[in-house]
């Protein structure tokens, strides 16, 4: 039971009561923070340590946790088999690669945010062979058939959220994700365009009865996470409209608007381009059911993945290079992948690298706003440090508006935001709130009793250095150091594989009528679906670690 002591540490985790102003000791004991429950613990700690690192002049704070990134599954493989000529890259690496530099950046968790029920072992087998991170899932509805024929039928809700339960708990999966809300299946009905009150041609339904159908089905059956939402319309000019709709069809329940930076455009019918971001970030102020992460966008080649099937079609002609897949799944979904490259002197992809900014520092809660780049569609993750930069540093923000295109600049209202992140900002935004709004209780805090997943950060005016190359991140209780870290020689224990999950309640008698409908559909069994914690852990190599779900109000 080795006893291990960060000494004169910074402790940065404001929902835990430590301001990054603040230098206190912190101790790890069998993987988890110990408590000091008593006035002389502190200094009898202090004398019993095994081993005690310096955090003088030092950040110290939880992992991070990153609650969307595109790092497993069947779109993930389509991307790398698309562009093998970019290979290897930082917006599509291999499992052990993803692994190794979330590491080296001191994040400790990350999610999947498009897991699709019938590809959820793969999704989960990916992921499990990525190293050193736990990770989770949302698993996609809102565009599988057994669902939308629920819906068009008028069933009880309570049907429903029967289905929507078993799916979750049968892939393992701790979230409900839906992509443009019956749009990738109206794409099959040669529907090219589809809004939140648009008719499905085949179930007479719209975008915004599944919207309000699922975000129901998530708060009654208790997941902590909201309904994670890929909007209608993403990319289209004008599409802020659309935003704002499908947050007024959540009636009031909490809701996640994932990459929003990709849905706060105004212009459209004859208009031009426009930022929206002011008025998704009042709906968010006025709204305390909404939360975002933002899918900045970050100047480079990427690849573009997604199972928004309907505008993957629409972006091909702007591929660069000029290739492209689109798959259809099982009638569950799409996937489309097509490789893009962000140009900091296109007026265009200047002026969504604003947006992302400007709702950053608009929205005012960090608690609600959250650091992603919906890798490795606005860019890779590894981009992440740079990002803090721009939202610490305002010097360092200014002189990256003066290399964009200038029309973008003057179109921005991020010229004349004043506002910088505080340290005690990005904790909360990428280790507290995103563990909380998951449902993981004892990660992304430094509070007693945790899990020891810990970075420590060298104190550096250069956020980006600063945030690039942490001096130890703790894994487990496991210390890697700077070296170990540049050196790929990380190597935390494989049994620390966690694959974080929920198990909402369902009628059992409810999963025979489900089965017949899915069986007029599918080439495949219903109860295949279903993997067991046996599986996961003997065959795909992660152990579930299952989290409450939340108790009705």
């Amino acid at each position: 039971m080795t006893l291990i002591r960060l000494a004169g540490g910074r402790l940065c985790d404001p929902a835990s009561g430590y301001s990054s102003g603040v230098s206190q000791d912190l101790y790890i004991q069998d993987g988890r923070i110990v408590a000091l429950n008593a006035v002389d613990t502190a200094t009898r700690l202090q004398a019993t340590a095994d081993q005690t690192i310096d955090c003088t002049g030092c950040v110290v704070m939880a992992g991070g946790i990153d609650l969307h990134t595109h790092i497993g599954g069947g779109k993930v493989t389509l991307a790398r088999m698309l562009m093998p000529d970019s290979m290897p890259c930082d917006f599509l690496p291999s499992t052990r690669t993803a692994g190794d530099a979330y590491l080296r950046m001191g994040y400790t968790v990350a999610v999947e945010p498009a897991m699709l029920a019938c590809n959820a072992r793969q999704a989960h087998a990916e992921m499990a062979d990525t190293p050193h991170l736990d990770t989770a899932a949302y698993v996609l509805l809102g565009n599988d058939r057994v669902l939308l024929e629920l819906i068009a039928s008028d069933s009880p809700q309570s049907l429903i959220n029967d289905y929507v339960a078993f799916v979750v708990t049968a892939t393992q999966a701790i979230g409900v994700k839906v992509v443009n809300a019956g749009g990738i299946d109206a794409f099959k009905f040669n529907v090219r365009k589809m809004d939140v009150d648009t008719v499905h041609p085949q179930y007479g339904v719209t975008p915004a009865t599944v919207i309000r159908r699922l975000t129901r089905a998530v708060y009654e059956i208790g997941l902590p996470h909201p309904l994670h939402v890929h909007c209608s319309n993403l990319g289209v000019p004008g599409n802020i409209r659309s935003t704002l709709a499908t947050i007024a069809a959540a009636d009031g329940l909490p809701i996640h608007i994932t990459h929003a930076q990709f849905h706060s455009y105004e212009g459209g019918d004859g208009k031009r381009f426009a930022s929206g971001a002011a008025q998704l970030a009042e709906a968010v102020r006025q709204n305390s059911n909404v939360t975002i992460d933002v899918g900045q966008i970050m100047f480079g080649q990427t690849v573009t993945i997604s199972g928004d099937t309907m505008h993957q079609y629409a972006n091909i002609k702007l591929g660069r290079p000029r290739k492209s897949a689109l798959v259809d799944i099982e009638c569950e979904a799409g996937c489309g992948a097509v490789p893009f490259r962000y140009r900091n002197r296109q007026f265009v992809h200047s002026l969504q690298w604003a947006i992302g900014l400007e709702l950053f520092l608009m929205i005012g809660d960090p608690a609600r706003v959250f650091l992603t780049t919906d890798h490795p569609n606005g860019g890779p993750f590894t981009a992440y440090p740079h990002l803090i930069r721009l939202l610490m540093d305002r010097s360092f923000r200014e002189t990256a508006i003066s290399e964009i295109h200038p029309d973008a600049s003057a179109a921005s209202q991020l010229t004349g935001i004043d506002r910088q992140y505080s340290l005690d900002e990005i904790a909360i935004m990428t280790r507290s709130s995103p563990a909380k709004i998951l449902g993981l209780h004892d990660q992304g805090t430094l509070a007693a009793g945790s899990v020891a997943d810990i970075v420590v950060y060298q104190e550096n005016e250069n956020r980006e250095t600063m945030f690039k190359t942490p001096l130890y991140v703790i894994r487990r209780g496991e210390v890697l150091d700077r070296t170990s870290l540049e050196d790929n020689t990380m190597n935390t224990s494989p049994a620390a594989k966690v694959t974080h999950t929920v198990r909402p309640l369902f009628d059992p008698k409810s999963v025979t009528q489900f089965a017949a409908m899915h069986a007029k559909h599918a080439s495949f069994s219903f109860h295949n679906l279903v993997i067991t914690d046996d599986e996961l852990a003997s065959h795909v190599g992660s152990r579930p670690v299952i989290h409450p779900c939340r108790t009705k109000v």
